[in-house]
């Protein structure tokens, strides 16, 4: 039977095979480290970070039948990830993530999610079936978005009404997918949260610091957003007012996944009654263990 969940996360689940080395890394290096392969993806990372917080989330996205695909439905339940509404293909293959991290942070990384772009709206069937709702009466609770989906497909979500009363929590992916969500950046119940790079092509400019991209995002339309800097200045614009905080100094171990913790931690605080400022301090305080190894 499937369960109710508190929050929906709309985007790539794969796997995440990263290699880490202590040592500085060249083109060409050649260095002992450590590879692991995880559940990942900018929607399974922020459902799995707020599992972690005590919620009940539920992923949408495509998932082979492949060994690959069965292994990574097996990985998420204990991790409290529902994945009952997944749209799960016999001719996809199950989607993948590679990146390398040395000890100045990411090097480089790819991201493999053909499938998820390859099944399109397939991926929204449960909210328009009756399973978590229908267009005259739509989910109306929150919904974390990657930008791994197609433009296109950002584009019909912008205008859906089976997203017309949702509390729409927007992350790029990366910066290579920042501008995938131009449809959205005007929507009236949209919060992006975003990184200086992707404030920056958003904007089609660049900034010196998160202040002046959040208050540049607000100019052109968005409702609300959040920039982060790594361990610099962090923003939220909203109604006019920019907040501004800087991430507790840590000892950085690892980056993949640090926004997609940020963004799960922030949307926990703000559904746990705290103020901006509040939630705000939590979601940095949340990065900044993640990234300093203090979490799994």
């Amino acid at each position: 039977m499937e369960q109710r969940p508190d929050i929906l996360c709309i985007g790539s689940v794969l796997w995440d095979i990263i290699g880490r080395s202590p040592s500085t890394l060249r083109l060409g290096s050649d260095v002992p480290g450590r590879i692991t392969r995880l559940p990942g993806g900018v929607a399974m990372n922020i459902a799995h970070t707020l599992a972690r917080f005590g919620q009940r989330p539920a992923v949408l996205t495509a998932i082979g039948r492949d060994a690959e695909g069965e292994a990574l439905i097996a990985a998420c339940k204990p991790l409290g990830v529902l994945t009952d509404f997944a749209y799960r293909s016999t001719d996809l293959p199950t989607d993948r993530y590679m990146a390398i991290e040395g000890g100045a942070g990411l090097v480089a990384a790819i991201a493999d999610a053909h499938s998820l772009e390859a099944a399109g709206a397939k991926i929204l069937a449960p909210l328009g079936d009756g399973r978590l709702g229908r267009a005259e009466q739509p989910w109306a609770g929150p919904v974390a978005l990657d930008g791994n989906l197609t433009q296109a497909l950002l584009a019909e979500i912008a205008q859906s009404p089976l997203f017309a009363r949702a509390d729409l929590r927007i992350a790029p992916a990366s910066p290579g997918k920042a501008e995938r969500l131009l449809p959205l950046l005007s929507h009236p119940r949209a919060t992006f949260y975003v990184n200086l790079e992707e404030a920056g092509l958003l904007c089609q400019t660049r900034f010196d610091g998160a202040e002046a991209a959040a208050g540049a995002l607000m100019a052109r339309g968005a409702r609300r957003v959040l920039v982060t800097d790594g361990g610099r200045l962090c923003a939220d614009a909203c109604d006019g007012e920019i907040l501004c905080r800087i991430p507790p100094p840590v000892m950085v171990r690892r980056v993949t996944g640090a926004g997609d913790t940020f963004m799960a931690a922030h949307i926990v605080a703000e559904d746990r009654g705290l103020a901006r400022a509040g939630a705000l301090e939590r979601a940095l305080q949340a990065a900044a263990d993640y990234v300093s190894g203090e979490v799994g």
